[in-house]
């Protein structure tokens, strides 16, 4: 039952009636939301240029590539730009995944056409400046012998390597020393005519706006873009579970904890089993000192720093993982009573009180979530990346109540039941589970 007092701030979640949508004629998306209390906007979106298009011995080419749109246009040099965003006391930044490239600014509302101007600049007229290139080249370098000594870092890296293996999942979207070491200035250039396009571009606009006004500056600034490159389709082939368990372990010297992820494949984001598994998994790794898997393995065994369920829904696959900070000692044993407790956990329904308390808290931290224009403003993408509706976030507390024990243990059976387990370790040689 949700009281008065939650069902009130709920209705005040983004909504049909208070989210304007656009489409432009160039195939651009722009979502709107007015907080009429927010002297400031904040800019999120997306559009399809990620590293499901780099080619195999150059992966990392669209992380990059996104990285270094800030780096000088045919305009304005590096130091430009910054200085540009630092008088205004605004900023804009891009990052690189395997669907998408996204980006994300905020400002005053009364820089918005500014931030605009500057975000159609670097979307259609970057330079890729060699040196520029080459200083980004030697900073992800040193980014990445940093990952290859973060324990979490390379146990979650191997996990989706193995899980996902030979899909564009399996690899990630910021590359490998080998394959950095292989990008050009050339190769930016490149990418950037072949995927960087409007079509499938979508841009969500929330603070202290007027939605007409943003409309019109938006298609003055981004409107002109007609690059109408045709993307290609990419193939993300079939995954099926593995058989049996399969078990790695990352040597990393000279650490004192081992790092792990137990798991296997889950739900997609768009599946009907996503909502029973969200709830589930608040259950099994979530919910106060991180669920059922918290209180066993770090409560009342003592043998984890950390150990929580996470639920990965993507839009061409899923995975259901535990993850667990171990002294190396202990691992073999943190693995054990994971199995046992993922065994127990598919063999008989959830308490009652376990289902009210898991849908107290989801529907309880939504308002959280999206009190502030950021939050909003990725909810807005979330609904147009997964077709959610504009009423999505209003029919969210239903959907959560409608999820039954049954539901829950149906979904964690036909996902955890299915095979065998993906083990990785990262850490000292003496950590290795046989």
């Amino acid at each position: 039952m949700i009281n008065w007092r939650l069902s009130h701030s709920l209705h005040a979640l983004p909504g049909a009636d208070d989210i304007q949508r656009i489409e432009l004629a160039n195939g651009i998306t722009l979502l709107m939301r007015c907080n009429p209390f927010s002297p400031s906007v904040v800019m999120s979106g997306y559009f399809p240029a990620g590293s499901q298009y780099d080619p195999p011995e150059k992966l990392g080419l669209a992380y990059l590539t996104a990285l270094a749109l800030m780096r000088g246009t045919q305009r304005r040099t590096f130091q430009q730009i910054f200085d540009t965003l630092e008088t205004a006391g605004a900023s804009l930044g891009f990052a690189g995944s395997v669907h998408t490239v996204s980006f994300g600014g905020r400002c005053l509302v009364e820089d918005l056409p500014m931030l605009l101007e500057l975000l159609g600049e670097v979307l259609t007229q970057p330079a890729f400046p060699p040196d520029q290139v080459e200083r980004l080249r030697v900073q992800h370098l040193t980014s990445l012998a940093i990952r290859a000594q973060d324990t979490a870092e390379m146990a979650s890296l191997v996990f989706d390597e193995t899980l996902f293996d030979n899909h564009p999942y399996g690899k990630p979207e910021d590359g490998y020393p080998h394959t950095i070491q292989n990008i050009r200035h050339e190769d930016m250039l490149d990418f950037h005519h072949r995927y960087y396009s409007p079509a499938g571009m979508v841009l969500a606009v929330v603070g202290g706006i007027e939605p007409a006004q943003v409309a019109d500056w938006v298609n003055h600034h981004l409107g002109g873009w007609q690059n109408q490159t045709n993307l290609p389709e990419v193939d993300f082939p079939s995954l099926k579970p593995p058989k049996e368990d399969i078990r790695r372990h990352v040597s990393i010297d000279g650490k004192s904890q081992c790092d792990l992820v137990v798991g296997t494949f889950g739900p997609r984001r768009a599946d009907p089993d996503f909502f029973p598994a969200i709830v589930g998994n608040n259950i099994l790794g979530q919910l106060g000192m991180m669920g059922r898997i918290g209180e066993i393995i770090r409560e009342q065994y003592g043998l984890a720093y950390y150990a929580a369920a996470n639920l990965v829904a993507s839009t061409a696959a899923g995975s259901w993982e535990v993850s667990a900070g171990v002294d190396p000692q202990n691992l073999q044993r943190a693995i054990d009573l994971i199995r046992n407790e993922i065994a127990y956990f598919t063999s008989e329904p959830v308490a009652e009180e376990e289902l009210a308390d898991s849908k107290a808290n989801l529907i309880g931290r939504l308002p959280l979530a999206l009190e502030s224009n950021a939050g909003v403003a990725g909810a807005l993408l979330n609904i147009e990346r997964y077709g959610l509706g504009l009423d999505y976030y209003r029919r969210y507390p239903s959907i959560i109540e409608n999820v039954s024990r049954e539901d829950v243990l149906e979904t964690a059976r036909r996902y955890l039941n299915s095979g065998g387990m993906v083990i990785v370790s990262a850490g000292p040689d003496g950590g290795n589970a046989a």
